[in-house]
Protein backbone atom coordinates (compact mmCIF):
# COMPACT_ATOMS: atom_id res chain seq x y z
CA UNK A 1 0.00 0.00 0.00
CA UNK A 2 1.54 3.33 -1.03
CA UNK A 3 1.32 6.59 0.90
CA UNK A 4 -1.58 7.75 -1.24
CA UNK A 5 -3.70 4.77 -0.20
CA UNK A 6 -2.74 5.41 3.41
CA UNK A 7 -3.97 8.97 3.04
CA UNK A 8 -7.33 7.65 1.86
CA UNK A 9 -7.66 5.54 4.98
CA UNK A 10 -6.65 8.48 7.17
CA UNK A 11 -9.66 10.39 5.86
CA UNK A 12 -11.98 7.87 7.46
CA UNK A 13 -10.11 7.84 10.77
CA UNK A 14 -11.56 9.98 13.52
CA UNK A 15 -8.04 10.87 14.67
CA UNK A 16 -7.19 12.51 11.35
CA UNK A 17 -6.99 16.32 11.35
CA UNK A 18 -10.13 18.16 10.27
CA UNK A 19 -8.30 19.64 7.28
CA UNK A 20 -7.57 16.13 5.99
CA UNK A 21 -11.13 14.98 6.61
CA UNK A 22 -12.37 17.93 4.56
CA UNK A 23 -10.28 17.07 1.52
CA UNK A 24 -12.71 17.09 -1.46
CA UNK A 25 -13.32 13.79 -3.23
CA UNK A 26 -14.33 15.20 -6.60
CA UNK A 27 -14.56 18.43 -8.56
CA UNK A 28 -18.08 19.08 -7.24
CA UNK A 29 -16.73 19.37 -3.71
CA UNK A 30 -13.69 21.41 -4.72
CA UNK A 31 -13.94 25.09 -3.73
CA UNK A 32 -12.06 27.95 -5.40
CA UNK A 33 -9.60 28.26 -8.31
CA UNK A 34 -12.36 29.07 -10.79
CA UNK A 35 -9.82 30.74 -13.07
CA UNK A 36 -8.38 27.30 -13.93
CA UNK A 37 -11.18 24.91 -12.95
CA UNK A 38 -14.44 26.41 -14.13
CA UNK A 39 -16.28 24.53 -16.86
CA UNK A 40 -14.48 24.65 -20.18
CA UNK A 41 -11.07 25.46 -18.69
CA UNK A 42 -8.12 23.35 -19.85
CA UNK A 43 -7.26 21.79 -16.48
CA UNK A 44 -10.84 20.74 -15.76
CA UNK A 45 -11.23 19.23 -19.22
CA UNK A 46 -7.96 17.33 -18.83
CA UNK A 47 -8.97 15.88 -15.44
CA UNK A 48 -12.46 14.94 -16.58
CA UNK A 49 -11.13 13.28 -19.73
CA UNK A 50 -8.22 11.55 -17.90
CA UNK A 51 -5.82 13.29 -20.24
CA UNK A 52 -3.80 15.34 -17.79
CA UNK A 53 -0.17 15.72 -18.84
CA UNK A 54 2.82 16.65 -16.71
CA UNK A 55 2.00 19.77 -14.72
CA UNK A 56 3.24 22.05 -11.98
CA UNK A 57 0.69 23.28 -9.42
CA UNK A 58 2.01 26.52 -7.97
CA UNK A 59 0.57 28.60 -5.15
CA UNK A 60 0.60 29.29 -1.39
CA UNK A 61 -0.26 26.52 1.10
CA UNK A 62 -3.77 25.40 1.96
CA UNK A 63 -5.48 26.34 -1.30
CA UNK A 64 -6.06 22.94 -2.93
CA UNK A 65 -2.95 21.83 -4.82
CA UNK A 66 -2.71 18.45 -3.11
CA UNK A 67 -6.49 18.09 -3.04
CA UNK A 68 -6.69 18.53 -6.79
CA UNK A 69 -3.96 15.94 -7.31
CA UNK A 70 -6.04 13.62 -5.11
CA UNK A 71 -9.14 14.26 -7.22
CA UNK A 72 -7.16 13.65 -10.39
CA UNK A 73 -5.95 10.34 -8.96
CA UNK A 74 -9.49 9.21 -8.19
CA UNK A 75 -10.54 9.79 -11.79
CA UNK A 76 -7.44 8.49 -13.53
CA UNK A 77 -6.93 4.96 -14.75
CA UNK A 78 -3.20 5.24 -14.13
CA UNK A 79 -1.32 4.11 -11.05
CA UNK A 80 -0.84 7.01 -8.64
CA UNK A 81 2.47 7.33 -6.80
CA UNK A 82 3.03 9.92 -4.06
CA UNK A 83 6.42 11.34 -3.05
CA UNK A 84 7.27 14.24 -0.78
CA UNK A 85 10.45 16.10 -1.72
CA UNK A 86 11.24 16.78 1.93
CA UNK A 87 11.64 13.09 2.77
CA UNK A 88 12.84 11.39 -0.41
CA UNK A 89 15.93 11.50 -2.57
CA UNK A 90 17.28 10.23 -5.87
CA UNK A 91 16.97 6.61 -4.72
CA UNK A 92 13.22 6.86 -4.16
CA UNK A 93 12.77 8.66 -7.50
CA UNK A 94 14.64 5.93 -9.40
CA UNK A 95 12.68 3.23 -7.60
CA UNK A 96 9.37 4.86 -8.55
CA UNK A 97 10.51 5.25 -12.16
CA UNK A 98 11.69 1.63 -12.37
CA UNK A 99 8.33 0.42 -11.07
CA UNK A 100 6.57 2.68 -13.59
CA UNK A 101 8.58 1.11 -16.42
CA UNK A 102 7.73 -2.41 -15.23
CA UNK A 103 4.07 -1.49 -14.87
CA UNK A 104 3.93 -0.11 -18.40
CA UNK A 105 5.79 -3.12 -19.88
CA UNK A 106 3.75 -5.78 -18.03
CA UNK A 107 0.29 -4.28 -17.84
CA UNK A 108 0.32 -1.33 -20.25
CA UNK A 109 -0.60 0.88 -17.30
CA UNK A 110 0.64 4.46 -17.02
CA UNK A 111 1.89 6.04 -13.80
CA UNK A 112 1.16 9.47 -12.37
CA UNK A 113 3.93 10.59 -10.02
CA UNK A 114 2.84 13.32 -7.64
CA UNK A 115 5.74 15.13 -5.96
CA UNK A 116 4.74 17.45 -3.16
CA UNK A 117 7.02 20.44 -2.47
CA UNK A 118 9.00 19.81 -5.65
CA UNK A 119 10.87 23.08 -5.12
CA UNK A 120 12.91 21.30 -2.43
CA UNK A 121 14.55 19.07 -5.04
CA UNK A 122 17.93 20.37 -6.17
CA UNK A 123 18.95 20.54 -9.83
CA UNK A 124 20.48 17.05 -9.82
CA UNK A 125 17.31 15.50 -8.37
CA UNK A 126 15.15 17.31 -10.93
CA UNK A 127 17.48 16.20 -13.72
CA UNK A 128 16.78 12.56 -12.77
CA UNK A 129 13.10 13.11 -13.60
CA UNK A 130 13.70 14.80 -16.93
CA UNK A 131 14.30 11.86 -19.34
CA UNK A 132 11.39 9.87 -17.89
CA UNK A 133 9.00 12.80 -18.30
CA UNK A 134 10.35 13.27 -21.82
CA UNK A 135 9.78 9.60 -22.70
CA UNK A 136 6.36 9.47 -21.08
CA UNK A 137 7.35 6.84 -18.52
CA UNK A 138 5.68 8.99 -15.85
CA UNK A 139 3.14 11.78 -15.79
CA UNK A 140 4.64 14.26 -13.36
CA UNK A 141 2.49 16.48 -11.16
CA UNK A 142 4.60 18.72 -8.94
CA UNK A 143 3.20 20.95 -6.20
CA UNK A 144 5.14 23.98 -4.99
CA UNK A 145 4.59 27.12 -2.94
CA UNK A 146 7.49 28.80 -4.76
CA UNK A 147 7.48 30.38 -8.18
CA UNK A 148 8.50 27.46 -10.44
CA UNK A 149 10.32 29.85 -12.75
CA UNK A 150 12.76 30.33 -9.86
CA UNK A 151 12.72 26.84 -8.33
CA UNK A 152 12.15 24.33 -11.17
CA UNK A 153 14.70 23.74 -13.91
CA UNK A 154 13.76 25.18 -17.33
CA UNK A 155 13.91 21.77 -19.03
CA UNK A 156 11.17 20.41 -16.74
CA UNK A 157 9.10 23.58 -17.11
CA UNK A 158 9.20 23.32 -20.90
CA UNK A 159 7.70 19.83 -20.65
CA UNK A 160 5.00 20.75 -18.13
CA UNK A 161 1.92 22.92 -17.95
CA UNK A 162 2.16 25.46 -15.13
CA UNK A 163 -1.05 26.26 -13.26
CA UNK A 164 -0.99 29.10 -10.75
CA UNK A 165 -3.29 28.58 -7.76
CA UNK A 166 -4.48 31.71 -6.00
CA UNK A 167 -5.32 32.29 -2.30
CA UNK A 168 -8.93 31.41 -1.58
CA UNK A 169 -11.44 34.22 -1.38
CA UNK A 170 -13.04 34.92 1.99
CA UNK A 171 -16.40 33.64 0.71
CA UNK A 172 -14.74 30.36 -0.35
CA UNK A 173 -13.21 29.87 3.09
CA UNK A 174 -16.57 30.61 4.72
CA UNK A 175 -18.16 27.94 2.53
CA UNK A 176 -15.54 25.37 3.57
CA UNK A 177 -15.90 26.22 7.28
CA UNK A 178 -19.70 25.96 7.10
CA UNK A 179 -19.45 22.60 5.37
CA UNK A 180 -17.02 21.37 8.04
CA UNK A 181 -19.47 22.35 10.77
CA UNK A 182 -22.28 20.56 8.97
CA UNK A 183 -20.52 17.43 7.75
CA UNK A 184 -17.48 16.74 9.92
CA UNK A 185 -18.36 18.20 13.30
CA UNK A 186 -21.80 16.62 13.60
CA UNK A 187 -21.04 15.30 17.08
CA UNK A 188 -20.59 18.83 18.37
CA UNK A 189 -23.25 21.46 18.80
CA UNK A 190 -21.48 24.59 17.61
CA UNK A 191 -23.04 28.01 17.36
CA UNK A 192 -20.70 30.21 15.34
CA UNK A 193 -21.34 33.94 15.11
CA UNK A 194 -21.08 35.80 11.82
CA UNK A 195 -18.21 37.89 13.18
CA UNK A 196 -16.29 34.75 14.16
CA UNK A 197 -16.82 33.20 10.72
CA UNK A 198 -15.72 36.41 9.02
CA UNK A 199 -12.64 36.64 11.24
CA UNK A 200 -11.52 33.09 10.38
CA UNK A 201 -12.13 33.71 6.67
CA UNK A 202 -10.19 36.98 6.75
CA UNK A 203 -7.24 36.14 8.96
CA UNK A 204 -6.48 32.74 7.47
CA UNK A 205 -5.16 34.79 4.53
CA UNK A 206 -6.71 32.54 1.90
CA UNK A 207 -5.40 29.33 3.53
CA UNK A 208 -8.27 26.86 4.09
CA UNK A 209 -6.06 24.50 6.11
CA UNK A 210 -5.25 27.31 8.54
CA UNK A 211 -8.96 28.16 8.91
CA UNK A 212 -9.94 24.52 9.50
CA UNK A 213 -7.14 24.01 12.02
CA UNK A 214 -8.31 27.11 13.89
CA UNK A 215 -11.91 25.90 13.76
CA UNK A 216 -10.94 22.49 15.13
CA UNK A 217 -8.81 24.00 17.88
CA UNK A 218 -11.57 26.38 18.91
CA UNK A 219 -14.22 23.66 18.99
CA UNK A 220 -12.03 21.21 20.93
CA UNK A 221 -10.91 23.72 23.57
CA UNK A 222 -14.06 25.74 24.22
CA UNK A 223 -16.25 24.71 27.14
CA UNK A 224 -19.90 23.85 26.64
CA UNK A 225 -22.51 26.25 27.97
CA UNK A 226 -25.42 25.13 30.17
CA UNK A 227 -27.31 23.94 27.10
CA UNK A 228 -24.39 21.81 25.90
CA UNK A 229 -23.55 24.19 23.04
CA UNK A 230 -20.08 25.42 22.06
CA UNK A 231 -20.25 29.17 21.58
CA UNK A 232 -17.76 29.96 18.82
CA UNK A 233 -17.70 33.74 19.03
CA UNK A 234 -15.26 36.39 17.85
CA UNK A 235 -13.06 36.04 20.93
CA UNK A 236 -12.71 32.28 20.38
CA UNK A 237 -11.90 32.87 16.72
CA UNK A 238 -9.21 35.40 17.60
CA UNK A 239 -7.64 33.06 20.15
CA UNK A 240 -7.75 30.13 17.73
CA UNK A 241 -6.16 31.74 14.70
CA UNK A 242 -3.89 34.14 16.60
CA UNK A 243 -2.16 36.55 14.21
CA UNK A 244 -2.61 36.90 10.50
CA UNK A 245 0.27 35.18 8.70
CA UNK A 246 1.83 37.17 5.89
CA UNK A 247 2.61 35.36 2.65
CA UNK A 248 6.07 36.79 2.14
CA UNK A 249 9.14 34.87 1.06
CA UNK A 250 12.19 37.09 0.82
CA UNK A 251 13.84 34.71 -1.63
CA UNK A 252 11.01 34.34 -4.08
CA UNK A 253 8.10 35.91 -5.94
CA UNK A 254 6.24 37.51 -3.01
CA UNK A 255 9.34 39.55 -2.17
CA UNK A 256 9.66 40.79 -5.76
CA UNK A 257 5.94 41.30 -6.25
CA UNK A 258 5.61 43.40 -3.10
CA UNK A 259 8.56 45.68 -3.82
CA UNK A 260 7.25 46.03 -7.38
CA UNK A 261 3.83 47.10 -6.09
CA UNK A 262 5.52 49.53 -3.68
CA UNK A 263 7.55 51.20 -6.44
CA UNK A 264 4.61 51.34 -8.85
CA UNK A 265 2.40 52.88 -6.16
CA UNK A 266 4.96 55.66 -5.58
CA UNK A 267 5.31 56.16 -9.33
CA UNK A 268 1.52 56.22 -9.67
CA UNK A 269 1.17 58.91 -6.95
CA UNK A 270 -0.91 56.81 -4.55
CA UNK A 271 0.37 57.47 -1.00
CA UNK A 272 -2.13 55.10 0.64
CA UNK A 273 -1.13 52.10 -1.46
CA UNK A 274 2.51 53.10 -0.95
CA UNK A 275 2.09 52.97 2.83
CA UNK A 276 0.28 49.62 2.71
CA UNK A 277 3.03 47.86 0.73
CA UNK A 278 5.63 49.53 2.92
CA UNK A 279 3.84 48.24 6.03
CA UNK A 280 3.68 44.73 4.57
CA UNK A 281 7.42 44.68 3.94
CA UNK A 282 8.20 46.05 7.39
CA UNK A 283 5.88 43.51 9.07
CA UNK A 284 7.48 40.69 7.09
CA UNK A 285 10.93 41.67 8.34
CA UNK A 286 12.29 43.14 5.11
CA UNK A 287 15.68 44.87 5.40
CA UNK A 288 14.91 48.62 5.79
CA UNK A 289 18.01 49.47 3.77
CA UNK A 290 16.65 47.48 0.84
CA UNK A 291 13.40 49.46 1.02
CA UNK A 292 15.26 52.77 1.33
CA UNK A 293 17.42 52.04 -1.71
CA UNK A 294 14.28 51.48 -3.78
CA UNK A 295 12.87 54.82 -2.61
CA UNK A 296 16.13 56.50 -3.68
CA UNK A 297 15.92 54.92 -7.14
CA UNK A 298 12.27 55.92 -7.54
CA UNK A 299 13.02 59.48 -6.38
CA UNK A 300 15.56 59.86 -9.15
CA UNK A 301 14.00 57.76 -11.91
CA UNK A 302 10.37 58.79 -11.56
CA UNK A 303 10.42 62.19 -9.84
CA UNK A 304 13.74 63.41 -11.13
CA UNK A 305 14.08 67.14 -11.69
CA UNK A 306 10.35 67.69 -11.31
CA UNK A 307 11.23 67.91 -7.60
CA UNK A 308 14.97 67.50 -6.88
CA UNK A 309 14.20 67.56 -3.14
CA UNK A 310 12.74 64.05 -3.41
CA UNK A 311 16.17 62.53 -3.97
CA UNK A 312 17.60 64.50 -1.04
CA UNK A 313 14.87 63.23 1.30
CA UNK A 314 15.17 59.66 -0.02
CA UNK A 315 18.92 59.69 0.55
CA UNK A 316 18.34 61.01 4.07
CA UNK A 317 15.90 58.15 4.73
CA UNK A 318 18.54 55.66 3.54
CA UNK A 319 21.02 57.16 5.98
CA UNK A 320 18.46 57.02 8.78
CA UNK A 321 17.64 53.37 8.02
CA UNK A 322 21.32 52.47 8.19
CA UNK A 323 21.86 54.46 11.40
CA UNK A 324 18.83 53.55 13.51
CA UNK A 325 17.24 50.44 12.00
CA UNK A 326 13.73 49.18 12.70
CA UNK A 327 11.30 49.83 14.24
CA UNK A 328 12.18 53.56 14.31
CA UNK A 329 13.31 53.56 10.67
CA UNK A 330 9.70 53.03 9.62
CA UNK A 331 9.07 56.75 10.25
CA UNK A 332 11.67 58.28 7.88
CA UNK A 333 10.93 55.52 5.36
CA UNK A 334 7.25 56.44 5.42
CA UNK A 335 8.03 60.15 5.17
CA UNK A 336 10.30 59.69 2.17
CA UNK A 337 7.96 57.23 0.44
CA UNK A 338 4.96 59.53 0.84
CA UNK A 339 7.00 62.52 -0.38
CA UNK A 340 8.03 60.60 -3.50
CA UNK A 341 4.47 59.37 -4.07
CA UNK A 342 3.01 62.90 -3.84
CA UNK A 343 5.74 64.65 -5.85
CA UNK A 344 5.31 65.75 -9.46
CA UNK A 345 6.76 63.12 -11.78
CA UNK A 346 9.28 63.32 -14.59
CA UNK A 347 11.42 60.53 -15.98
CA UNK A 348 13.18 62.83 -18.46
CA UNK A 349 16.62 62.33 -16.88
CA UNK A 350 16.12 58.56 -16.83
CA UNK A 351 15.04 58.48 -20.48
CA UNK A 352 17.96 60.73 -21.38
CA UNK A 353 20.64 58.49 -19.89
CA UNK A 354 19.01 55.39 -21.43
CA UNK A 355 19.17 56.99 -24.89
CA UNK A 356 22.75 58.12 -24.35
CA UNK A 357 23.84 54.67 -23.15
CA UNK A 358 22.22 53.08 -26.17
CA UNK A 359 24.14 55.38 -28.50
CA UNK A 360 27.42 54.72 -26.68
CA UNK A 361 26.90 50.94 -26.77
CA UNK A 362 25.48 50.58 -30.30
CA UNK A 363 26.91 53.44 -32.36
CA UNK A 364 30.38 54.62 -33.23
CA UNK A 365 32.12 56.22 -30.27
CA UNK A 366 32.44 59.99 -30.60
CA UNK A 367 35.82 61.61 -30.08
CA UNK A 368 36.21 64.45 -27.59
CA UNK A 369 36.50 67.75 -29.52
CA UNK A 370 39.98 69.25 -29.27
CA UNK A 371 38.84 72.43 -27.55
CA UNK A 372 37.37 70.32 -24.68
CA UNK A 373 40.40 68.12 -24.13
CA UNK A 374 42.66 68.28 -21.09
CA UNK A 375 45.49 70.83 -21.26
CA UNK A 376 47.33 70.07 -18.03
CA UNK A 377 50.26 68.08 -19.34
CA UNK A 378 53.31 68.79 -21.45
CA UNK A 379 52.67 68.70 -25.14
CA UNK A 380 48.94 69.43 -24.94
CA UNK A 381 49.45 72.93 -26.38
CA UNK A 382 51.38 71.54 -29.35
CA UNK A 383 48.43 69.26 -30.03
CA UNK A 384 46.08 72.27 -29.95
CA UNK A 385 44.18 70.83 -26.98
CA UNK A 386 41.98 73.48 -25.38
CA UNK A 387 42.41 75.91 -28.24
CA UNK A 388 39.22 77.91 -28.78
CA UNK A 389 37.55 76.81 -25.53
CA UNK A 390 35.13 79.40 -24.17
CA UNK A 391 34.93 79.68 -20.40
CA UNK A 392 31.21 80.09 -19.64
CA UNK A 393 31.69 82.22 -16.51
CA UNK A 394 33.37 84.93 -18.56
CA UNK A 395 30.17 85.47 -20.54
CA UNK A 396 26.97 87.27 -19.69
CA UNK A 397 24.63 85.09 -17.67
CA UNK A 398 27.29 82.39 -17.37
CA UNK A 399 26.33 80.94 -20.72
CA UNK A 400 28.03 80.78 -24.10
CA UNK A 401 27.26 78.77 -27.19
CA UNK A 402 29.89 76.23 -28.20
CA UNK A 403 30.08 72.60 -29.31
CA UNK A 404 30.27 70.02 -26.54
CA UNK A 405 29.64 67.08 -28.86
CA UNK A 406 30.89 66.56 -32.43
CA UNK A 407 27.30 66.33 -33.63
CA UNK A 408 23.94 67.60 -32.41
CA UNK A 409 21.84 65.14 -30.39
CA UNK A 410 18.86 65.46 -28.04
CA UNK A 411 18.81 63.23 -24.97
CA UNK A 412 17.27 65.34 -22.24
CA UNK A 413 13.75 66.60 -22.97
CA UNK A 414 12.38 68.25 -19.81
CA UNK A 415 8.68 68.06 -19.08
CA UNK A 416 6.44 70.97 -18.28
CA UNK A 417 5.85 69.87 -14.68
CA UNK A 418 7.14 70.88 -11.26
CA UNK A 419 10.63 72.34 -11.02
CA UNK A 420 11.42 70.93 -14.45
CA UNK A 421 9.21 73.68 -15.86
CA UNK A 422 11.91 76.15 -14.81
CA UNK A 423 14.62 73.99 -16.37
CA UNK A 424 12.66 73.84 -19.61
CA UNK A 425 12.24 77.62 -19.69
CA UNK A 426 15.95 78.11 -18.99
CA UNK A 427 16.93 75.82 -21.89
CA UNK A 428 14.47 77.62 -24.16
CA UNK A 429 15.97 80.97 -23.13
CA UNK A 430 19.46 79.74 -24.01
CA UNK A 431 18.13 78.54 -27.36
CA UNK A 432 16.81 82.05 -28.01
CA UNK A 433 20.21 83.51 -27.11
CA UNK A 434 21.86 81.21 -29.64
CA UNK A 435 19.27 82.20 -32.24
CA UNK A 436 19.94 85.90 -31.63
CA UNK A 437 23.66 85.31 -32.01
CA UNK A 438 23.11 83.56 -35.34
CA UNK A 439 21.07 86.55 -36.53
CA UNK A 440 23.83 88.89 -35.46
CA UNK A 441 21.79 90.76 -32.84
CA UNK A 442 24.84 90.72 -30.54
CA UNK A 443 25.66 89.04 -27.28
CA UNK A 444 28.01 90.92 -25.01
CA UNK A 445 30.95 88.98 -23.64
CA UNK A 446 34.06 89.71 -21.61
CA UNK A 447 36.86 87.58 -23.04
CA UNK A 448 37.85 84.12 -24.06
CA UNK A 449 40.04 82.37 -21.45
CA UNK A 450 42.05 79.82 -23.41
CA UNK A 451 42.59 76.47 -21.77
CA UNK A 452 40.15 76.89 -18.84
CA UNK A 453 38.70 73.58 -17.57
Amino acid sequence: MNLFEEKRKEEISEEAPLALKMRPKDLKEFVGQEHILSKGKLLRRAIEADRISSAIFWGPPGIGKGALAYISARRTESHFEYLNATTCGVGEIRKAVAQAKDRRAMYGKKTTLFIDEIHRFNKAQQDVLLPHVEEGVIILIGATIHNPYFSVIPALLSRSLVFEFKPLKAKDVEKIVKRALKERLKGYKVRMTKKALKHLATYCDGDARKALNALELGVMTTKLDKKGIIGFNLEVAQDSIQKKALRYDKGEEEHYDTISAFIKSMRGSDPDATLYWLAKMISAGEDPRFIARRIVICASEDVGNADPQALVLAQAALGAAEAIGLPEARIPLAQAAVYVATSPKSNASYLGIEKALKDVEEKRTLLVPKHLRDTHYKGATKLNHGKGYKYAHEYKGGYVKQKYLPKKVKYYVPKNIGYETKIKKRLERWERIDYQKVRGEGISKKKNIKGKR
